[in-house]
């Protein structure tokens, strides 16, 4: 996929499922879940054991699936990730170098960040989206719906902290897309292997970015 292909299927899709797992096995599990459950995308950590094989593995195995590397915090890791298949590059965040690497490869990159300076700075880099992370310890939506103010063309993801209480409000308060971890991928599900828990959860997203959305064009899709 293209760079334009890839940042219109994480807007398509609205959520970003971070596999943050003990395991390389426990990570193909997951990724194998949340897309048999209606969600083609995931972030694969790069605190995950042998994250990059995982990376490669699922590229390889499911081409339905959007695959991209999380916590990226060198350029030789970008590197690898993308010689793996990864289609996009994210980092908890803003590093200049992975940003740049990115752009000169045209794959899409959102490097995290806070402040407004760093927003600033992370759009000004040429990063396709800007992820605001830790959100729900700075402020939750309402730290969303405040940065929109100022910076209503850039499109942000919600990261940290984001599950069922505050998903929808999040898409209310301005975020392109929502990045969830252990709220839609629990260990417990993944420990028992329980695929029915996770497809639940994924649903449940899935229908909560959906209604948002659609109460912000007024009941249109």
């Amino acid at each position: 996929m293209t760079r334009e292909e890839v940042r219109a299927r994480i807007h398509e899709i609205g959520i970003i499922p971070a596999v943050r797992l003990y395991s390389a096995e426990d990570a193909l599990f997951a990724a194998e879940a949340v897309c048999g459950a209606g969600i083609p995308i995931v972030e694969v950590t790069m605190t995950v054991p042998g994250a990059v094989d995982v990376i490669r593995t699922l590229t390889r195995q499911n081409t339905g699936l959007l695959v991209g590397a999380g916590t990226v915090l060198y350029v030789e890791t970008a590197r690898r990730c993308l010689d793996a298949g990864a289609a996009f590059l994210t980092s908890p965040g803003l590093d200049h170098d992975i940003v740049n690497f990115a752009l000169g490869r045209g794959v899409v990159v959102f490097p995290g960040a806070l402040t407004p300076t760093e927003i600033m700075a992370a759009s000004k880099a040429g990063s396709d989206f800007v992820k605001i992370y830790p959100c729900f310890a700075n402020g939750g939506p309402r730290y969303i719906q405040a940065l929109k103010m100022p910076f209503p063309d850039i499109p942000l993801i919600a990261s940290g902290g984001v599950d069922q209480q505050n998903a929808g409000e999040f898409i209310l308060a301005g975020a392109a897309a929502l990045g969830i971890g252990g709220h839609l991928i629990h260990r417990d599900a993944i420990k028992r292997r329980e695929r029915g828990w996770i497809h639940e959860l994924s649903r449940r997203y899935i229908n909560m970015v959906k209604e948002a959305r659609a109460q912000m064009t007024g009941g249109k899709p």
